[in-house]
């Protein structure tokens, strides 16, 4: 088979390349639509995405059901050999993350369908655009691709942000891009650098000839590295690299700001697929290269974001909300690159375990927030009527003999909207997620990682992410539960918003897979260290890409 171990199909093998393709052939589809038919253009834009999201899981399933040593799947698009040609690998991390990626971006896009797709123009594009970055970027298995797919995504991304228009979109936009430039040029010079000295961009070959790198270029080798982490990290989040994601993510749609939950995970993606791959502890001399920066640098950004969330209290100031949000976005991160750079497979099972938990809870408090802050306006400015909302069956008169306080209200029973309840409910539970608390997965996440770290962090590193992980969290719960109080406890007689199923459903779904997190614990757990023990062995990653051989008579490439 083409690129592909033996005994799959050809539909396995074509289903590699196909989250790329779909997303691509779409946004063409679109653009030849225009602004004219936005309702036929919602209709293909839900049902690719829906597609992508499928095919992403089916992947995954495929990948899970092998061995670790087959658990690979290496499609050769331009069927030239390793490592000439473009390659394209699925592994376990790949497949969980692409998962993570259609998840995140059905929702958003379903709750865009409200009304945020009619703010400007072309998002439909640029939303199918953004998914083939990700899906890309979550699939190449070289560098160069690899920043292509991240111009597509940053490229796509600089239109979402400013989806809408406004000064506050705009300025923040302007510092989001010029902060992205930056990284992507410092992409290209620790990408140079690395082609200079090892002639290769093919991730295992480079991987493989690391050994061999002559002692008169380690220094222009680790040069180029250190640039790259230097990109891939900005991309990450990493204090004090994260000066730009409060702001930007605050300014940005709120749809948007939940596919930009995925976002920051890319550069944390990356960071762990290249040095799991090409500095792991059997890599002599380049053995855990950067690996103490990775652990205190990841111990600052969880504490920076973590001080962050209970700073971000003001109620006077519009975007405080998202700004909350895009904090505990830093705090994740913070926290899985200190873990990877711990070289733990225990503590890296939990902490892919906490990425998949604490992606999905960052892409639903982005949307509650956009409900949230017009809850609290709509009795500035209530919200017409209309058919498309959740019914308010607890909105009841009260009954003439109820008990009554001094104002008139009922005392006992009193009625609910079922709006607020939603919101109450749904806060609550993202609460729970986001600060690590029992019984929802972001709780198992941190349990996890919290067992590794006593089974076998050793030094001061460890002792400190312990601490930090307990903080954290206690600070999470503080900043929530004061902005919940104030939102649904403090307010009297506030009119029920009006909340649209289009905006309900999708937080509803990216809650209940939190939950099926939690209902599915140990399988999903198994996989976080299957897929770990993977990462930590980088040869069946090298071995499966060398393995991958062109289909004969289709083209008979270079031999490398």
């Amino acid at each position: 088979m083409h690129g592909w171990p033996r005994g799959a199909t050809v539909t396995m093998q074509e289903l590699v390349i196909a989250p790329v393709l779909l997303p691509l052939v779409t946004a063409a589809v679109l653009l030849l639509l225009g602004e004219q038919r936005r309702r036929a253009a919602a209709a293909l834009n839900l049902a690719s995405t829906l597609a992508g999201a499928l095919l992403a899981f089916s992947l995954l399933l495929w990948v899970n059901g092998q061995e670790a040593p087959a658990a690979f799947g290496v499609y050769l698009p331009g069927n030239w050999p390793v490592p000439v040609g473009i390659v394209l690998v699925v592994d376990r991390l790949s497949a969980l993350m692409m998962v993570l990626t259609g998840s995140a971006g059905l929702a958003a896009l379903l709750f865009s369908l409200a009304r945020w797709h009619r703010a400007g123009v072309h998002f439909h594009p640029l939303f199918q655009l953004q998914l083939m970055g990700l899906y890309g970027a979550f699939l190449t298995a070289d560098l160069f691709n690899l920043f292509v797919f991240f111009e597509v995504l940053l490229a796509a991304s600089y239109g979402l942000l400013m989806h809408g228009g406004g000064g506050d979109r705009v300025r923040a936009g302007l510092h989001y891009i010029a902060v992205n430039l930056v990284a992507s040029l410092l992409f290209l010079i620790g990408v140079a650098l690395i082609y200079g000295v090892t002639g290769t961009l093919n991730m295992a070959d480079i991987a493989q000839k690391l050994a061999t790198v002559p002692d008169s270029d380690r220094g222009l080798l680790g040069a180029g590295a250190a640039i790259l982490s230097i990109a891939f990290l900005a991309k990450a989040a990493l204090w004090p690299l994260n000066f730009w994601l409060p702001p930007a993510y605050a300014a940005a749609g709120a749809p948007v700001a939940a596919v930009f939950a995925i976002l920051t995970k890319v550069g944390v993606y990356a960071v762990l697929r290249m040095w799991t791959l090409c500095f792991p502890a059997s890599a002599g001399p380049w053995a855990l290269f950067g690996g103490e920066a990775l652990v205190w640098g990841g111990l600052a950004t969880l504490a920076f974001g973590a001080l962050g969330m209970m700073a971000s209290q003001r109620l006077d100031r519009l975007d405080r909300l998202d700004r909350l949000a895009g904090y505990s976005v830093i705090t994740s991160s913070g926290t899985l690159l200190a873990a990877i750079g711990f070289d733990a497979p225990a503590l890296t099972a939990g902490a892919l375990f906490y990425l998949a938990s604490s992606t999905l809870a960052g892409c639903t408090l982005f949307l509650l927030v956009e409900l949230l802050e017009r809850a609290r306006q709509v009795e500035l400015a209530p919200q017409p009527d209309d058919d498309d909302h959740l019914p308010d069956f607890l909105d009841a008169e009260p009954p003439s003999d109820a008990n009554l306080d001094d104002d008139e209200q009922v005392l006992i029973g009193r009625a609910i909207p079922a709006t607020l309840a939603f919101l109450g409910l749904a806060f609550l539970l993202c609460t729970l997620v986001v600060a690590g608390l029992p019984p929802m997965s972001g709780f198992i996440g941190k349990l996890a990682m919290l067992s590794a770290l006593v089974g076998g962090a050793p030094g001061i590193g460890g002792t400190v992410m312990f601490m930090l992980l307990i903080v954290s969290g206690l600070l999470a719960t503080t900043a929530l539960l004061r902005v919940g109080i104030r939102h649904f406890w403090a307010p009297q007689n506030r009119p029920a918003p009006r909340l649209h199923l289009a905006e309900g459903l999708p937080i509803a779904l990216l809650l209940g897979a939190c939950l099926l997190l939690v209902v599915g614990g140990e399988p999903v757990l198994a996989y976080a260290r299957a897929t770990a023990d993977t990462l930590h062995q980088p040869q069946h990653y090298i071995d499966a890409v060398f393995g991958a051989r062109p289909l004969p008579g289709v083209r008979e490439g270079a031999k490398p």
